[in-house]
Formats: structure tokens, C-alpha cells, sequence
């Protein structure tokens, strides 16, 4: 399949910088494989278009604040440091306009501790050693700012919407630390609208999938299959698996919120039952593509070249995927990480 099939021309005002005042504000553009319809509505509406007895599938990962200032000794400013994965006293990183590696850093927020760049590793990434017993995520939650994707315009240092994005760019039920990016579709859903879906017999359990820097990685290949999927990890807990079965066994609908929560069910294999289970993940779905577990799917507006788009064209079909998206853009939808939503069923 071609990677510019999955492009589209999107109006720059489109890409939403904030979120919807309210979680379950945002509109919801509904697809129906079975007759091709789109409707529209607001996120609020969903509980009476799922049917009692779905099974929504939310990733639970918590999002960590991996943006954090680096100062060198002669106070000059580190450029686009952002945190790839935490270590007990080693981290590594993205950096830019680095200079010199192995010459002595400090946070900007937090000067008395010194970094060391200890490895580069190409690409961008270097591996630092940070002089504190202070635990990692602990210290970011401290110093640091939410990792928005660069399509969402923030102030260098500081900006007035940082405790903003420290709410809301973080579901309601996160728990389960080690995200650098967030499971967006699960970002409209509020404790009204969870007891609302309960109420109305609409059953959830949770996964998890630490979002990793890749997700936001285009892809570059002329063609889907040659491009390399990123890993990440993930976990399918006891509780998970029987809800699961459940499901399956009485021929109730999977519903996945979000592409993180379908990649971690896809992962599984087909014809058996699910079992707790943590591993990793590089699987890269895209048309034409049979679903094993998946039923139906919640997610948001994507990138265009994207892997998160090229899930959402298996799911619906490209050329439906690439009308849904025109009559998204036409409707005037907001789009990706802080936008709007689309359920397909």
C-alpha cells in the first residue's frame, strides 16, 4: 500500500491547541460500516449509541510530565529535550544544539542537580546520568511539562496553559505511569460519562500501553510495508483477560478506545483465549488488515502518513477512511491530539 494514499490537506485552524472546555464537549463523528452513514454528534451522545453489554477497552498508562529544561554551565539553553524512557540514574533523551557531549548540565528548573550527557546514541538521542536519589518520575513531576506534540504551540520555558495541559492532557483514570504521549481518545471521557455507560449496562476494563515517542513518527517509506514500526510495552492484567473472555464467549462487542488499547488486543492471537500477559508491541496495522478482537473502534482525527491513520483505514476502509476525513474537514471537526473524536462500529 502507497503512504501517500493515507495524506490529506488539513486547514492549520483546524488543529485544536486546547481542549474542549468540558471532556464530553467535544463533537463525535459516528461511522456505520453496515450502510456507510455518518452523523454527527457530541461526545455526551455515546452511551446511547454503544449497546448494554459492550466491552470498552481504555488504556490506563499515566502520562509522565517529560518535558524539562537543561541549562549548560554557561547558562545557554538545551533545545527540545524530552524524556524517551527514565533508568534508575540514567536517562535517555532527545536534545538538540547539544555542543560538546560529556560537558556538565543542570535542570533549569531544579539547578543543584548536575547532568551528565554519558552516551550519545545517534539520532538525536543521548543517554544522560543524573546526580540524585530522587526517584525519576517523582523529580519530573517537580520540574517538568507535559510532552504536547509540536503541533500544539506552547511558550519555550513556561506558559500560562502548562496546569491546563497537566489536567487535561491526562485521562481520568490514568494510573499506571510510563507514557510519553496520551492515549487521546480516552481523554473525552469524564466520571459522568463513565457512570452513565455503567448505568446503561455498558461493561469497561482497562489495558496497558505506555504511549512512546514513535507514535508521533511519520512514515517516511513510499510504501506502508517498508516501513519500521516502533515498539512499545504493554500489559494485560487477570482482570482484563476474564472481561475479555467474557465478551467474547457471549458474543458481546470489543470496543477499543483509542489505537493504543486496539494494538494491545491485536497483539494477542487469534483463536485462543486471552491470558494476563506483559510484553511488547510492534505491530503495525493497516488495510487490508483481519481484525482478530477488535469490534468496533473510538479514536480521534490523525496525522496524515501516519500509523495511527493507517489503523483507522483497516478499520473503516481506505477510501471510506479518506471520505470520513473530507467530510470531517468540510464539517469543520478539530483535529488530533486535543480534537474531536469519531466512533466506528
Amino acid at each position: 500500500m502507497r503512504t501517500d494514499d493515507l495524506d490529506f490537506e488539513l486547514p492549520a485552524e483546524l488543529i485544536a491547541q486546547t481542549p474542549c472546555p468540558n471532556r464530553e464537549g467535544s463533537r463525535l463523528l459516528h461511522y456505520r460500516r453496515a450502510d456507510r452513514s455518518i452523523r454527527h454528534h457530541t461526545f455526551s451522545d455515546l452511551p446511547g449509541l454503544l449497546r448494554a453489554g459492550d466491552l470498552l477497552v481504555f488504556n490506563d498508562t499515566r502520562v509522565l510530565p517529560a518535558r524539562f529544561g537543561l541549562r549548560k554551565q554557561t547558562g545557554g539553553r538545551v533545545e527540545g529535550v524530552f524524556l524517551l524512557e527514565p533508568r534508575p540514574g540514567r536517562w535517555r533523551v532527545m536534545l538538540k544544539n547539544l555542543g560538546n557531549p560529556g560537558a556538565l548540565l543542570h535542570f533549569a528548573e531544579a539547578p543543584t542537580i548536575p547532568v551528565r550527557v554519558a552516551e550519545t546514541c545517534g539520532a538525536g538521542e543521548y543517554e544522560i546520568d543524573v546526580e540524585t536519589d530522587q526517584p525519576a518520575i517523582e523529580l519530573l513531576e517537580r520540574i517538568g511539562r507535559m510532552p504536547l506534540p509540536p503541533y500544539i504551540k506552547r511558550e519555550k520555558d513556561h506558559d500560562e496553559r502548562d496546569e491546563l495541559d497537566r489536567l487535561r492532557y491526562q485521562t481520568v483514570f490514568a494510573r499506571s505511569p510510563g507514557a510519553v504521549a496520551a492515549p487521546t481518545a480516552s481523554l473525552h471521557f469524564s466520571d459522568t460519562i463513565l457512570n452513565e455507560l455503567a448505568a446503561r449496562g455498558i461493561e469497561r476494563t482497562f489495558v496497558t500501553l505506555h504511549v512512546g515517542a514513535g507514535t508521533f513518527k511519520p512514515v517516511t517509506a513510499d510504501t506502508l510495508e517498508a516501513h519500521e514500526m516502533h515498539r512499545e510495552a504493554y500489559s494485560i492484567d487477570a482482570t482484563a483477560a476474564e472481561a475479555l473472555n467474557g465478551a467474547r464467549g457471549e458474543k458481546r462487542r470489543i470496543v477499543a478506545v483509542g489505537t493504543t488499547s486496539a494494538r494491545a488486543l491485536e497483539s494477542q492471537p487469534s483463536g485462543q483465549d486471552f491470558a494476563a500477559k506483559s510484553d511488547g508491541t510492534g505491530i503495525f496495522i493497516y488495510p487490508p488488515y483481519d481484525w482478530r478482537h477488535v469490534d468496533a473502534l473510538i479514536t480521534n482525527f490523525h496525522l496524515p502518513r501516519s500509523t495511527l491513520i493507517a489503523l483507522v483505514a483497516a478499520m473503516a476502509g481506505l477510501e471510506e477512511q479518506r471520505r470520513i476525513y473530507r467530510t470531517a474537514i468540510e464539517s469543520r471537526y478539530r483535529f488530533f491530539s486535543y480534537g474531536d473524536a469519531m466512533f466506528i462500529e
